[in-house]
């Protein structure tokens, strides 16, 4: 008779006597709040720049300084979480989260709504792997597993559309600051259900982390988001812009060459070397582009050409919402029938026509025709690949690395967020200045050139999916195991 193994007990996470439900409820709560804060400050930017008399950089920067801060400092975030244990990682999230969204609603002017933008982002970066590391460590069984990682998948889209509709609302009936203060009471709920409920679970008995490291690769993003953003106003070859690209490229190469020597790397080799991971993170560097940019352009769009109001704007994005739920259910199901790769490839598929779609836009748009369709179809395409591409990020990982592999695909969707939005933004203000007839047209425009080159992405991305394995990594490994003399696994 062959021998029988006992799978080893899950990792001990929760307090006693407490369902794994609540570690999903906390993790998918902390992950709402972080993709809402993406894109609901979007709509309230008009109020915003008139209620502080923000300059457009300054504009721009409540986006990107979240985007980048959150992006630069995700690896760090991940690799303390293995190292020091995932709940204090985020708790220090939570509560940083929670301050600074405060102080951005109470902001005077625009240094210090920037500033707290940038906090936000920094507890964000803590909250996000932490949040997908507690699911991962806690949930040994595969079905269970996949289960809660559908619900965590689909938060991250419909939290990116729903902030726009909150966004709305808040600015158009109570006022822009809202769209901060609405972070406050989950995030008290939050921290205080950490603290109650989470197990101080220890962490690697290394304790020090790989600062140089860090270091590099923070403030080496932060400075190609910098110069790729401030180019649209001063120029590609002015002195700033210059002295960030080469900064940014020197800290780059010096991040690697620390990797390289380092005895305890922010990303361990044996990660770079998975396939799928290096495919998921296209992936996901595909989906922040799409999802940040098109929001960003979309509201633009509605609100100075269209002549949309801002409650208007959220309002015209519910539907979408919607469809992001309904694609986020589908994939739950087909997911483990068809395999990440076909899903990936049909998502990248659609969000392409969706976004090409939307290139089409005329001075004078019908909603359904020109704003609703084409969002539709493209919402669609995105919320069907999330949970497959959290799938191939995640399956296969140690549990030793769980945290940086989290980290290394939350890292590359909002580097994709910042450094695609900076670089569209260029773009469009190009196209833009070298467009004739009125200034609406020149605005349509270059919106048209961005959402082609968005368009562009997503369809390389789909292409990318193409060198995953056909079958799914877990129902591949179920086939390998009576090699090993273990149980077959069938998946239904």
């Amino acid at each position: 008779m062959p021998e029988t193994r006992t799978p080893p007990a899950p990792p001990a996470v929760l307090k006693p006597n407490l369902p794994l439900g609540v570690v999903v409820a906390m993790s998918c709560l902390a992950l709402f709040m972080v993709v809402l804060d993406s894109t609901i400050v979007t709509v309230a930017l008009p109020d915003m720049k008139s209620g502080l008399d923000l300059s457009n950089s300054q504009q721009q920067w409540i986006v990107s300084g979240y985007l980048i801060t959150l992006g630069g400092f995700l690896l760090m975030a991940a690799r303390a979480g293995d190292l020091y244990g995932h709940k204090r990682v985020f708790l220090f999230g939570a509560v940083v989260f929670t301050a600074a969204s405060l102080v951005g609603g109470l902001a005077g002017n625009g240094g210090v709504l920037i500033a707290a933008r940038i906090a936000q982002g920094t507890g964000a970066a803590a909250l996000t792997p932490a949040s997908l590391s507690l699911i991962t460590a806690s949930h040994t069984d595969e079905h269970e597993r996949e289960k809660a990682l559908a619900l965590w998948s689909m938060m991250s889209g419909v939290a990116g559309l729903f902030g726009v509709v909150l966004g709305g609302v808040l600015t158009a009936e109570i006022n822009w600051r809202w769209v901060l203060f609405v972070n406050v009471p989950p995030g008290i709920a939050l921290t205080a259900a950490g603290v109650m409920f989470l197990l101080p679970a220890a962490g690697s008995r290394e304790t020090r982390l790989d600062l140089p490291g860090a270091l590099c690769v923070t403030l080496g993003i932060g400075a190609l988001s910098y110069g790729l953003s401030e180019a649209s106003s001063k120029g590609w070859g002015s002195p700033e812009v210059v002295a960030s690209l080469v900064a940014a490229a020197v800290l780059v190469v010096a991040f690697l060459a620390v990797e390289s020597r380092s005895a305890r790397p922010l990303i361990p080799l044996d990660l770079v070397r998975m396939r799928t991971l290096r495919v998921a993170n296209v992936f996901m560097f595909a989906v922040g582009v799409t999802l940040t940019a098109l929001m960003f352009f979309l509201s633009l769009y509605l609100q100075q050409v269209i002549g949309y109001s801002a409650l208007r704007t959220g309002m015209a994005m519910l539907p979408v919402t919607v469809v992001f739920i309904a694609g986020g259910l589908v994939s739950r199901s087909l997911t483990p029938v068809l395999g990440p790769r076909t899903m990936l490839i049909a998502g990248g598929l659609f969000a392409t026509a969706g976004t090409a779609w939307l290139a089409t836009i005329p001075t004078h748009a019908a909603y359904v025709s020109h704003v609703l369709g084409p969002n539709m179809v493209g919402g669609f395409g995105i919320s069907i690949m999330l949970l497959a591409v959290t799938v191939s990020g995640t399956t296969g990982v140690p549990p030793h690395n769980a945290g940086a592999a989290s980290g290394l695909l939350n890292t590359s969707r909002q580097i994709g967020g910042a450094l695609g939005l900076a670089v569209l933004v260029t773009v469009t203000s190009s196209v833009t200045s070298h467009a004739g007839g009125s200034h609406a047209h020149a605005l349509v425009q270059g919106y048209r050139v961005a959402f082609l080159v968005i368009a562009g992405c997503m369809l390389l991305a789909a292409v990318a999916a193409l060198a995953l394995p056909v079958a799914a990594p877990a129902e591949k490994n179920a086939a390998e195991e009576p090699l090993e003399g273990k149980p077959v696994t069938t998946r239904s």
